[in-house]
């Protein structure tokens, strides 16, 4: 939420909140990665919403699953961690399938505004993430 772009996944959730579709928890982990630990261990599916760089144009949606991106393993510090190095530490039988919408950011600089393409593109990441959920479904 502090580096511009990189908080679209915080707007999105915080879009979503609004009008839930049924049967999803909108969570907004952000950087707390372990803090949600708790919610992936009851999770049949998790859809990830953030930023991508990929090279892409500002605004461009990816979609794949979490062993579709490449895993730069633990980080040095606890407060680098990321969602995947996260999922190691769940001891489950079941873990649940890990998707990700990602929008390519145009900046990540200190700034708590989007920036007009992620912005404009916000609407269609959200509807994007309706349908994803309400396929999950059938």
């Amino acid at each position: 939420m502090l580096l511009q772009d990189d908080g679209v996944g915080v707007h999105a959730v915080r879009e979503l909140r609004k009008e839930p579709p049924p049967g999803v928890l909108a969570a907004e982990i952000g950087t707390a990665v372990l803090q949600g630990l708790h919610l992936y261990e009851w999770a049949d599916r998790i859809l990830v919403l953030d930023a991508m760089q990929a090279g892409g144009t500002a605004g461009m949606v990816y979609a794949c699953s979490a062993r579709d991106v490449a895993d730069p393993g633990i980080q040095a510090s606890l407060h680098e961690l990321s969602l995947l190095a996260a999922l190691r530490f769940i001891n489950v039988n079941k873990r649940p399938e890990v998707h990700i919408l990602g929008m390519e950011p145009q900046v990540i600089d200190f700034g708590l505004e989007l920036t007009p393409p992620i912005q404009n593109a916000l609407p269609h990441f959200i509807e994007l993430t309706r349908e994803t959920v309400e396929s999950w479904r059938f």
